[in-house]
C-alpha cells in the first residue's frame, strides 16, 4: 500500500493559498481517480482506493501545517506503512511557480511541515514532491507570501501546476524511482 500526503492547512481561509498547493493536488488527485476523501481519522482527511491497481491511501493532515508529522506517523503505523511507500507533496518557496521535483530525501530548507514529518518519522528519508510556488516580491514577507491567496492571474499556472502533480503523483504509485524522478527532474 502507498500513502500520499499533501501538506497544507484546513479550513476555508487557507483553502486557495500557495502553503495549500499539498491539499490541493491530494483534491485532484482523489478526483481523478474516485477516491473520497471522506474519513476523518489521526488528525487527517483521508480516503483509501486504488491507483493503477495499486492500494493507497490519501492524507491531508487536519493539524496545520507545523504540526503534519502528528497525523502522519499514526497513518503509516495503522496501516503498516513502510517509509519508502510514502510520498508527501508540498510547496516550495526555492522552485519557480509551476516547476515540480522529486526528490529521495533531504532536509526541511525551513519547511516547517517537513520538520514536522522529520522528527515524528525519526528520518529525514522519504520521497517528496515538491511544487514551486516562487520566492515573494519585495517587500512581502515569506509567511505573508505563502498564506496569501492565488491571485487570479495566476491560476491558469496553477491548474497546469496540480494537473502534472497528479500525473507525477499517479506514476509514483507503480513506476521505479529512478525512472520517475528522470522523467520528472
Amino acid at each position: 500500500m502507498k500513502c500520499i500526503v499533501g501538506l497544507g492547512n484546513p479550513g476555508k481561509k487557507f483553502e486557495m493559498t500557495r502553503h495549500n498547493v499539498g491539499f490541493l493536488a491530494i483534491d485532484r488527485l482523489a478526483e481523478k481517480h474516485g477516491i473520497s476523501l471522506n474519513e476523518a481519522k489521526f488528525n487527517a482527511l483521508m480516503g483509501t482506493g486504488r491507483i493503477n491497481g495499486e492500494r493507497v491511501v490519501l492524507v491531508k493532515p487536519l493539524t496545520y501545517m507545523n504540526l503534519s508529522g502528528e497525523a502522519v506517523r499514526p497513518i503509516l503505523d495503522y496501516y503498516k506503512i513502510e517509509i519508502d511507500d510514502l510520498l508527501v507533496i508540498y510547496d516550495d518557496l526555492d522552485m519557480v511557480p509551476g516547476k515540480l521535483r522529486f526528490r529521495p530525501k533531504g532536509s526541511a530548507g525551513g519547511h516547517n511541515g517537513i520538520k514536522s514529518l522529520i522528527q515524528h518519522l525519526g528520518t529525514a528519508e522519504f520521497k517528496r514532491l515538491k511544487l514551486g510556488i516562487g520566492r515573494p516580491p519585495h517587500p512581502i514577507k515569506v509567511v505573508d507570501w505563502v498564506l496569501m491567496n492565488y491571485r487570479k492571474e495566476d491560476l491558469l499556472e496553477l491548474n497546469e501546476t496540480l494537473d502534472n502533480a497528479v500525473t507525477a503523483a499517479t506514476d509514483f504509485v507503480d513506476t521505479d524511482w529512478l525512472a520517475l524522478m528522470n522523467r520528472y527532474n
